[in-house]
């Protein structure tokens, strides 16, 4: 299958277009760069610059490269950022997407799988979160993606789109030749790994009196691989269904406290990770995970790598090997690049993608 993977220079991206050539598919990386690395993309895949808000560029390179199915990995994700700047989280991750629908729908191209997050959930009245349970999203960041979500449903009525949405909380772990490198880093796992570098002095738990085992909030992980995996059986799942949105969790269904996160990682690095209790975050729930249950069910998909331990082993075996992320790699995709187109931190852990 010939992919078109918007975004594919992110940390989600780049790891999930690695699973796709694996499994033997033809990839190309249609990306701004504003967040991604052009290091992040290994080859055979083609990276091509450009924005998502550019519709006669993706419209462009979905004809020029045969394009047959999109996995869209592109939208802004910072909780903090989108409450500061929602104008800014309106025109990329809800106008832009449109404007790759509307791309998609001039190229003839049907499939599409997008990577979604919980956040459209907000605050659940039940955990583990269900596909079929309330969407309430408390930001910006969580209202536009539910917005892209229903666009893509109505393209899907009206225009005979294959679609999934793929929702899940947190993204951990790396492969070998990619891992998280974000500037400003709100992730829980990569800022207390960033202590046990000696980067920070000490890291924050925001709470100790949530009503779990240990006091603090429990929040869901899934390795980057794993999730790779979900992409890969979504996108040859849209090629036999009917024309429609579906949806699916992907969770532990269990969750990890940040006390658990931050004990393992001492573990991990065999490294002092100095912690630091300060008051509770507005907005803070004490549990977040999702049912995977009908993802396991339809898509067949069954996480391999997402215990914590292994989670952090990975993210930890990365970063010792890029002290300075993506900026002392020098490894360009071997096609040719066109540059003419164009908890701790307990909230922000709630965004994903």
């Amino acid at each position: 299958m010939r992919i078109l993977v918007v975004g594919g220079a992110g940390y989600v991206g780049s790891t999930s277009v690695e699973t796709l050539i694996a499994a033997g598919h033809e990839v190309t990386v249609f990306d701004d760069l504003s967040t991604g690395h052009a290091a992040s993309v290994i080859p055979p895949a083609g990276l091509v610059r450009g924005s998502i808000q550019d519709h006669a560029r993706l419209e462009s390179v979905l004809r020029e490269r045969r394009v047959e199915a999109v996995l869209h990995c592109a939208a802004k994700s910072l909780v903090g950022e989108s409450m500061a700047e929602p104008g800014l989280y309106y025109r990329h991750n809800v106008s832009g997407g449109v404007t790759m629908l509307e791309a998609m729908r001039r190229a003839g191209v049907s499939r599409l799988v997008y990577s979604s997050s919980a956040a459209v959930y907000g605050e659940p009245r039940r955990v583990p979160i269900a596909e079929a349970d309330r969407t309430d999203p408390i930001n910006p960041y969580g209202a536009t993606k539910l917005a892209f979500e229903g666009a893509m449903r109505w393209f899907a009525a009206a225009h005979d789109f294959r679609a999934i949405s793929l929702r899940y909380f947190n993204v951990a772990g790396a492969t070998q030749l990619n891992g998280e490198d974000h500037e400003p880093e709100t992730h829980l796992i990569p800022l207390v790994l960033r202590v046990a570098l000696g980067e920070a002095t000490h890291v924050q738990i925001f709470g100790q009196d949530y009503p779990t085992p240990d006091g603090t909030c429990i929040r869901d992980f899934i390795h980057v691989r794993d999730l790779g995996a979900a992409h890969l059986l979504a996108l040859e799942a849209t090629g036999d269904a009917e024309p429609s949105l579906e949806v699916y969790n992907l969770g532990s269904a269990a969750g990890f406290s940040v006390r658990e996160v931050v004990e393992a990682a001492r573990k991990v690095t065999s490294r002092a990770i100095p912690a630091r209790v300060v008051k509770r975050r507005k907005g803070d729930p004490p549990v977040l995970v999702a049912s995977s249950r009908r993802a396991r069910r339809e898509l067949g998909w069954q996480p391999q790598h997402s215990k914590l331990e292994e989670m952090l082993s990975d993210a930890w075996a990365w970063r010792l090997d890029h002290l300075r992320g993506y900026a002392e790699s020098a490894r360009p995709p071997e096609t040719a690049t066109d540059q003419n187109g164009s908890g701790v931190a307990a909230a922000e852990a709630m965004s994903r993608s």
